[in-house]
This record gives C-alpha cells, structure tokens and sequence, in this order.
C-alpha cells in the first residue's frame, strides 16, 4: 500500500541529497577549429578552446571519463570533476585539441563513428551544409523518394542565397531559421535524412550533390581521422578512444538487431584498430530508446554518454550519464556556465 505523499517526499529527498552530494560534470564538444557557418555550433575556435581549458585548471578537478566511470563505481566521485568528451572523430581533435589538452595536462575522449574512418567525404550533416548553405543560386524545386514516400521542397525566394542573407545566417542556429529560407530549407531537409539507416541516406545525399551541382569531396577543416591519426591521437596516454557505432545511427528509429550490430561493430572496429579494449560509448545525436540502453554493458562497455544536461552523481545511471554541449564561448562566459552547471 502507497503512502500518499509518499512520491513527493521521495523526490524532495532525492533532491537534498543531489545537492549535498559530491558532482561531476561531462563536456561534450566536436570540433577544435574556425568555421564560417556553424548551424549546429559544434565548433569551438582554438583560442577559446584554450580559455575554456584555463578555467577548467583552475576552476574544477580534471579527470578522464574512465575515471570518473570508476569513481562513480566505487562511491567516490571526487567533487567539481571534469572530463571532457568529443562526439565523431574529427581530424582537428588530434590536430588542434590535443596540442592545447597536452599543454594543460587535460585529459579527453574522443568518440570515433568508426565507418568514417579514412573517409573521402564529410558526415553528412557537414555535407548537406556544404552544398545548400553556400551564397549562390540552386533550382526552384528538390525532389526526394524516401522510402516509397515522395518529398518535394519549393524554395521559392530561397533559391537565391545572398551573401548577406549568409551573413545573417552564420549567427543562428538551424532551429532558429526564418521560414522559407535558405537556412530553414537546409533544416528541413537535414530533418528528413536524420532518421535513415546510412545505406538509404548515402543514394539521397548523391542525389542532392547531383541536383545541386556539387561534387562529393571533403574540406580538410572537416575531415575526419584516418586510421594512423587515432593512433597518434592515443600516443602519450592523454586521450582515450571511444567508440560511437559504425554510421551514426539515430538509433531509435532502427531495430534493436540494427542498433546492437552498430553498437558491438564499433566497438569491435576500434578494438582491431588499436589492439586494446574499447569500453567507454556515446549516443550519437544523444538519441536512444529503452531497449537500447542494455545493449551498452551487453557489449562490454563500463559506460555511455548522453546529451541530457545534467550533473554526474552518484544515482547516475553510468549507461545513460549526462553531458553538457559546449559551444564557442569565451573565458568568462565559459566560466559563467561552469558555475551554473556545478550548482545545478
């Protein structure tokens, strides 16, 4: 028989007891580098990633998410810890972060979509942004076949992409467009692609590049490593290598057989790769439905990130443990967060 009242109580008391409890915080980035347009604000310039490296020195108890996993195990996670993350497997982490965690003695891991590694061409959401979102001229109408289902897009005064319309553009986000722009096109469509499996995405996105004029190729600021560069990335013991499935997945939308195949075959591609045990995961898009969760320990993994935003403690569900995206801020507005996420 429930007490009533009971629940509300229990949840008071959990709260007390978050607060009292010591904390930790995980960082989730993806680029180190410059970028002119970035509708998902997945890059962090240099000098900030620098500034934002400072305040973490001095501000909060730096450790490895591998650390923390254990610290978390054990009843011990030490208070105003922080690891860092990076989601993808971008060339510039080894390039551009690991020369600035190696000066501040920072460690990170970097979570790879192993079925890029090497590749000749960007992930597709870079893709995508690549050929709708340059100033110029595309045709009045994009038709898709999408699984049996026809898609149509009219973009009507959006066809015309100015450079100030661009200029305007480079400061939201893609949620943020104005209808029937360039920007809110380039959404719409990135919408439509996000949920399929990569070998049905893989005939649109070339079917795009052909309607569109454009050639399948990558960006050296946008590539992704290649096998010898993970390699470098793990010299020195600074960085550790995660696995983040084979095609990035959104892995709800696909059957419990299809999210396990991606889940153990990154974790296996890694394992050949470096000749070690890979046991640290990360949701890609933080997305993930109930039956997904078990598949992570099912696999050999001791943990897995999230993208829910919220504090590390010791009621923390290890294979769901929370991170907070960083974007492109300065010292002091980095700072600013930091204390607003310590204390919740």
């Amino acid at each position: 028989m429930k007490v009533p009242g009971s629940g509300k109580f229990s949840r008071t008391l959990q709260k007390v007891q978050k607060r009292l409890a010591p904390k930790a915080l995980i960082l989730m980035y993806h680029r180190v580098g410059e970028a002119d347009l970035d509708p998902w604000g997945l890059c962090v310039t240099p000098q900030h990633f620098a500034e934002q490296l400072e305040v973490l020195q001095k501000y909060s108890y730096p450790i490895s998410l591998q650390q923390l996993a254990q610290a978390h195990r054990e009843g011990k996670i030490p208070r105003r810890a922080v690891a860092i993350t990076f989601d993808d497997g971008y060339a510039d982490n080894l390039h551009r972060a690991k020369p600035l965690l190696e000066r501040y003695n920072i460690p990170a891991t970097v979570f790879v979509t192993t079925g890029h590694i090497g590749s000749q061409r960007e992930f597709w959401w870079d893709e995508l942004e690549r050929v709708l979102l340059q100033p110029g001229k595309l045709p009045e109408k994009l038709c898709l076949e999408v699984n049996g289902e026809s898609h149509q897009w009219e973009l009507g005064t959006a066809q015309d992409y100015s450079q100030e319309e661009y200029g305007r553009d480079r400061h939201l986000k893609a949620w943020e467009a104005a209808p029937g722009s360039r920007l809110a096109f380039y959404y719409s469509v990135w919408q439509t692609l996000q949920p399929l499996p990569a070998q049905v995405r893989q005939p649109l996105q070339d079917n795009i590049l052909t309607w569109a004029g454009a050639e399948p190729y990558a960006r050296s600021t946008y590539r992704s490593m290649m096998a010898d560069e993970i390699h470098q990335l793990e010299q020195g013991g600074l960085v550790e290598v995660g696995a983040h499935t084979v095609t990035h997945p959104f892995l709800s939308a696909h059957p419990v057989v299809s999210q396990r195949a991606e889940i153990q075959q990154s974790k296996a591609d890694l394992e050949k790769l470096l000749a070690h045990s890979i046991t640290s995961f990360a949701y890609p898009y933080g997305d993930y439905s109930q039956e997904t969760v078990p598949l992570i320990p099912e696999a050999g993994f001791s943990c897995a990130c999230s993208v829910v935003q919220d504090q590390v403690w010791q009621q923390s569900d290890r294979f769901q443990f929370p991170r907070y995206g960083v974007e492109n801020w300065n010292q002091e507005e980095f700072q600013h967060r930091l204390e607003r996420w310590f204390n919740g």
